[in-house]
């Protein structure tokens, strides 16, 4: 009996340990240290090691060595990129301005213009243009996926990025270690000897690794030869052309890119790549000069865990606040931290329309419970919201007044906003903007919407199933 009293004791002090020395002294969300706080008092000993796992930022000291010294490494082309920023002008709208002025300042890449973009709303034709684009290289490929399956999409396209390789194209793969976890050595193995680079990141496979499997490369970026960028929601596999019969048909929103974009694209992957592999890239072989393409003035923001301040959350919080007509938002996993979730239902009260388009079925059946938990305050705030249900909803994309949009990688969730590495691209355009409306309003023809009557009455079971879901939202 007494043994088990000390070792009680010793958890407990263990526990308080972990609490004062690494949650109370670490900034970070409110409520993620209260779930985990709760979760090593309740669990001493279990709970105490999944913090050890999956609470402890163990990438930020090495991830802000890799923007300094990417910084230094990039200063001599950074003239070039200048002479293609767009900084605030009195002929723009303000909420355009203003959004610019505050994600240059919290996300170090400016806006530029001489940008030609093109919005992706079909997987299949997607795909299609990503073969294009790489069946066009001539000098360097560079791909980095969260997710890249080894089934007869993935194959393909790996098949093609080894017959570039054969003809000399310089070729770098960067995949997450866990998000593509069955990616093989038997896989890889005809990549490498073809002479494409192939590195994992953060690969958290082996021990040693397993204390950064909660910080994940969320990113899908692909840059051919510096002139065409590709990224957005979709990864590679058969599932993501709708191939998959559980999951049905898959709609989602991807960008290419042409002009000065491209080459901010390509120092996400720089930095990336330096991460993972701690080579420094050449210039002059991943950075040509920069040209003008087009008239769209874009912007590539860029989110790590690193550092207290969130680039999407503070952005997103930004836009909606900004909002004065209309807000436009569809999100594959919607479990929002608090703050967001107040901005939607503050802008709904003050008259903006408020609309969402949320999937209605989930890889993951945890984060649609968790995220239906937000539904009723949402509704009586009058917000409107549309579950789709033509297959699975991926597409991640935020417009806000047909002025300014966002499309990117980053879910409408905590673990997107301050856990992944993701990436998206702000567009200033009302061109753009208006596309994105319009597939907003196709989406809305095949999603049912949720009035607050019918919600109110679905049975308790539902209620209490997912409030108990709500509990882990900071951090699924």
């Amino acid at each position: 009996m007494p043994y088990l009293l000390w070792t009680a004791a010793l958890a407990y002090l263990l526990s308080l340990y972990l609490i004062r020395w690494v949650l109370l002294l670490k900034s970070r969300e409110p409520t993620s240290s209260i779930a985990w706080i709760l979760l090593i008092i309740g669990l001493p000993v279990l709970g105490g090691l999944l913090f050890l796992v999956f609470g402890i930022n163990r990438v930020e000291r090495k991830a802000v060595g890799i923007k300094r010294q990417t910084r230094r490494v990039l200063g001599p082309i950074l003239p070039e990129l200048a002479r293609f920023e767009s900084p605030p002008t009195t002929a723009r709208e303000p909420l355009q301005n203003g959004l610019l002025r505050m994600a240059t300042q919290i996300n170090l890449m400016p806006a530029t213009f001489g940008n030609r973009i093109e919005v992706l709303d079909e997987t299949n034709h997607t795909l299609a243009l990503i073969e294009e684009a790489i069946d066009g290289a001539t000098e360097t490929l560079h791909l980095e996926y969260y997710i890249w399956r080894p089934d007869r999409t993935g194959t393909r396209l790996r098949d093609m990025l080894i017959e570039k390789a054969r003809k000399g194209v310089k070729i770098r793969f960067l995949y997450d270690g866990i998000g593509s976890i069955t990616l093989g050595r038997r896989f890889l193995r005809p990549m490498r000897e073809a002479g494409i680079l192939v590195a994992s990141f953060l690969p958290g496979r082996a021990f040693l690794h397993r204390w950064s499997v909660n910080l994940r490369s969320h990113r899908k970026i692909l840059v051919v030869d510096g002139r065409v960028g590709f990224t957005g929601g979709m990864n590679i596999g058969d599932e993501y052309l709708g191939k998959n019969p559980q999951l049905g048909s898959w709609r989602d929103t991807h960008l290419r890119l042409h002009g000065p974009a491209v080459l901010q694209l390509q120092q996400v992957f720089v930095e990336d790549w330096l991460f993972a592999t701690n080579e420094e890239l050449a210039l002059a072989e991943v950075f040509p000069a920069p040209k003008e393409c087009g008239q769209v003035v874009a912007q590539v923001l860029v989110g790590e865990p690193i550092g207290d301040l969130s680039t999407f959350h503070s952005v997103l919080f930004a836009a909606i606040n900004d909002a004065r007509k209309q807000i436009l938002l569809r999100a594959s996993y919607f479990v929002p931290p608090e703050s967001l979730v107040t901005s939607l239902e503050t802008a709904a009260r003050q008259g903006v329309r408020v609309r969402l388009v949320l999937s209605g079925r989930s890889t993951y059946f945890w984060t649609l419970a968790a995220g239906r938990s937000y539904y009723e305050s949402l509704l009586r705030a009058g917000v409107e919201i549309y579950e789709y249900q033509h297959g699975l909803m991926h597409a991640k994309t935020l417009t806000i007044d047909g002025q300014w949009s966002l499309v990117g990688t980053a879910n409408f969730d905590t673990r997107s906003l301050f856990l992944n590495f993701e990436v998206g691209v702000a567009v200033y355009d009302e061109q753009i903007a208006k596309q994105l409306e319009e597939q907003f309003e196709r989406d809305v023809e095949r999603s049912t919407r949720i009035s607050l009557d019918e919600w109110l009455e679905r049975p308790e079971s539902h209620v209490v199933f997912e409030n108990v879901w709500r509990l882990f939202a900071p951090v699924l």
